[in-house]
């Protein structure tokens, strides 16, 4: 088998129950949504390098806190209850149940391309989020008192940055099978959704700066539309190999 073959099948089965969206607008902006991404952890972790965000960081994240008690955010205690049962959401054991339900309903129903594309761009995203803690060796926050267990480094916010991986890469998925404008835009803004209240509670329940989640935010978003965009690119191939 040559080489060229071998790619072409290669392709053909990574395509395979997929589906991407408009030929010329959908790779401008998924490009643009990688580039913003990619600057503004740059950014970020530049300032959290000179410590220009100390202060901002820590202003921020006591407006979660009483102002007579901050190791008591606000709010009843079923808000309390509630943030912690949200940030589990982010956690690997939801996350790695979730991506293999959705990944063995396409092998079941013979996408194959859709769940390689789900198992690769959610498992490269946490690993890139582990790199990363490691890298920067960023503290919890020592403020407060943690209302959820945590075991790694605080930058970026593994929750934040594979959360949002993990949901955009379902619902780019998802929006490839459907025609109504309206709900391709309800899709995303749920997956959207769903990564900005699990980005929240990380800080509302203390184990969380706002500025690892903002940066987890920019990364996850950044990491999601280029496997998106390396799946599109794939799939036009396969459209311009067959025609």
């Amino acid at each position: 088998m040559t080489e060229n073959s071998a790619a072409k099948r290669l392709t053909t089965w990574l395509a395979r129950g997929l589906k991407t969206g408009n030929a010329n607008r959908l790779p401008v902006a998924l490009f643009a949504i990688v580039t913003l991404g990619v600057y503004a952890f740059i950014e970020i972790a530049d300032e959290l390098a000179e410590g220009e965000l100390r202060k901002i960081d820590e202003s921020l994240f006591l407006i979660l806190r009483s102002p007579t008690d901050s190791n008591i955010p606000i709010g009843p205690a079923w808000l309390q209850e509630t943030a912690v049962e949200i940030t589990a959401i982010g956690g690997y054991p939801l996350i790695i149940l979730t991506l293999a339900a959705v990944a063995g309903f396409f092998i079941v129903t013979r996408r194959y391309g859709a769940a390689a594309y789900a198992v690769l761009s959610v498992g490269t995203g946490a690993l890139l989020s582990q790199t990363l803690k490691n890298y920067y060796g960023r503290p919890r926050p020592d403020l407060v008192d943690h209302l959820d267990t945590v075991h790694t480094m605080s930058f970026p916010s593994g929750h934040a940055l594979v959360t949002t991986v993990t949901y955009l890469t379902l619902a780019s998925i998802v929006v490839g099978f459907l025609d109504d404008r309206r709900a391709r835009i309800y899709v995303l803004s749920s997956a959207v959704f769903v990564a900005v209240i699990v980005g929240v509670s990380r800080v509302y329940v203390g184990v969380h700066w706002p500025t690892d989640v903002a940066a987890g935010w920019a990364l996850g978003a950044a990491w999601a539309s280029l496997s998106w965009l390396v799946v599109h690119f794939i799939g036009r191939r396969k459209t311009g190999a067959s025609s």
